[in-house]
């Protein structure tokens, strides 16, 4: 009976060896995965609509700048008045003074502070529609091209990208921002 059997184990063994042989040489697929990189400065200067909001935010800055250049000459006439009288000033009304000089330039200090972060919310407020625009887009190419996702290279925040895994996507984007297709 063993001399019978031992034919369909010593087989049996054989197909278990192959079968293992083939498992081992096939390993699991690595998903593959691409990305898109891109310069978010760079497509965001390329838009069509950025030299217009460029140009707003230089003629909000020289407004801000013409009202502190007249507040500067207001301070400036002031404080020759000053020094010219400073002699003859009773002490009263030379304290007085002082503190009119310091209180137009503390005004003064904190309407350029003031001016300036207006100017920056200004310019976030009139960015948004452009970035929500480069938002849409990036999300609308990452689907059609499967990409696992989209790296922002500006400031050297991508050293190094394998070009077999990864796309550079400025000039798509950039013709898709200008009305263009995919």
């Amino acid at each position: 009976m063993l001399c019978v059997a031992m034919p369909f184990v010593m087989q049996a063994q054989e197909e278990v060896a192959v079968a293992a042989e083939q498992t081992a040489d096939v390993t699991p697929a690595q998903p593959t995965f691409l990305f898109g990189y891109f310069s978010y400065d760079k497509v965001l200067k390329s838009m069509p609509d950025y030299a217009q909001v460029q140009a707003d935010m230089e003629t909000l800055r020289k407004q801000y700048d013409s009202e502190a250049k007249r507040a500067e000459d207001e301070f400036n006439r002031k404080y020759e008045d000053f020094l010219e009288g400073q002699h003859d000033f009773a002490p009263s009304i030379l304290k007085k003074r002082q503190n009119e000089l310091q209180d137009i330039l503390d005004r003064n200090v904190a309407f350029r502070q003031e001016a300036q972060r207006l100017l920056n919310q200004a310019e976030q407020e009139a960015l948004a529609p452009l970035k929500a625009k480069i938002a849409t887009a990036l999300q609308q190419l990452a689907a059609i091209r499967n990409y696992a996702f989209v790296l922002n290279t500006d400031g050297d925040a991508l050293p190094y990208v394998d070009a077999t895994r990864g796309e550079d996507i400025n000039d798509t984007l950039q013709t898709i921002l200008q009305g263009g297709g995919t």
